[in-house]
């Protein structure tokens, strides 16, 4: 069956965002996708005749012809070609651990950095087969990611009780990607921080702190009871559009024995461009007894796909299934980030 024009444009930014494309590309098909879902289907058609598709509000040559191959009952020739790219695997191996993966902690929405709003990313989890998501935007001190104000926030609480009440064999969870201020503390109040079913925190300031304190730092995280997830621990940046950045310098011995007497998970994180924590550290953790999150961390609804080379290395480097956190049904995932 031919998609129609909003279906089209909404698939071709989804396999854009799959294969990492440039944010700009993404968003020229996503902003058409939602100017065609505004517009009446007979306008639509009209314009198409007349040749002025493009004078509709983000609606450019490229997207002009997907909506009008649409409209001739064609499937588009870019469609065509994205979704015959999309027919290789993103990275070889990580399946058998992918198949047991119930859901993803950390992801983002256009509440903070994301692209997309909450809803498209829940629908996207949900095709994915997930069982649940933790929606974590940022906290208010990366204002440069528009961290939300805890007023933000405690409007957000809201809006996901409203999707969770309409969608059925699906939980969206309440969370946040929590940065580690300087000395440790969590950057958002206890109170707040209580009201939310599981929290990734993250150091995103002063990445090249001496090791002593950021070791420091980094287990006063871990022993806070908020913690369940440390993420991206070394902050790293091996590729992509931002550059690469080397990874923090700590006692990764005595963080790690930290999260591991705290029940705090160490997150895989799976984007290619941090690949993080690196292999021997991995390993390091491993030994340490810790418990591991396999993560997206995506910032759109295709990158959550992006978890499968998160998979890969855990399943490498013989991580057992049942100390990754998000293989855990949802009682069980919920009881260990807040317990009694």
């Amino acid at each position: 069956m031919t998609l129609g024009p909003y279906d089209a444009l909404r698939r071709i930014a989804y396999l854009l965002e799959r294969s990492r494309a440039g944010t700009y590309r993404v968003k020229a098909f996503r902003g058409a996708a939602e100017t065609v879902l505004g517009t009446d289907p007979s306008e639509l058609r009209s314009r198409a005749a007349a040749g002025t598709l493009t004078d509709l509000p983000g609606i450019g040559p490229a997207t002009e012809a997907v909506i009008r191959e649409t409209l001739d009952g064609e499937v588009p020739a870019y469609l065509k070609s994205l979704e015959d790219s999309a027919t290789e695997p993103l990275v070889a191996g990580g399946l058998e651990v992918r198949a047991a993966l119930r859901g993803d902690l950390h992801c983002h929405s256009d509440w903070s950095d994301g692209g997309s709003s909450i809803q498209e990313m829940v629908v996207t989890a949900m095709e994915l087969g997930h069982d649940y998501l933790v929606l974590t935007d940022h906290s208010p001190r990366l204002k440069i990611a528009n961290g939300l104000s805890p007023e933000r926030l405690t409007k957000q609480l809201g809006i996901i009780d409203t999707i969770n009440s309409a969608v059925r064999d699906f939980r969206l969870l309440k969370g946040i990607e929590v940065d580690i201020l300087d000395d440790g503390a969590l950057d958002q109040s206890p109170k707040m921080l209580s009201q939310l079913e599981l929290r990734v925190a993250s150091v995103h300031s002063k990445l090249a702190m001496s090791a002593a304190p950021m070791t420091r730092r980094m287990i006063a995280a871990a022993q806070n009871p908020h913690t369940n997830v440390l993420g991206h621990c070394t902050g790293r940046l091996i590729e992509g559009s931002r550059g690469t950045r080397g990874q923090s310098v700590f006692d990764a011995a005595a963080v790690f024995e930290a999260c591991a007497a705290h029940g705090v998970a160490v997150e895989i994180n799976a984007r290619p461009e941090r690949c993080d924590p690196p292999d021997e550290l991995v390993a390091l953790a491993l030994d340490a007894g810790c418990l591991f999150s396999i993560d997206s961390d995506a910032h759109a609804p295709g990158q959550l796909e992006l978890q499968i080379y998160g998979c890969a290395r855990a399943e490498r480097l013989g991580v057992p299934l049942d100390r990754i956190v998000n293989t855990w049904e949802l009682g069980r995932l919920l009881a260990w980030a807040n317990p009694a």
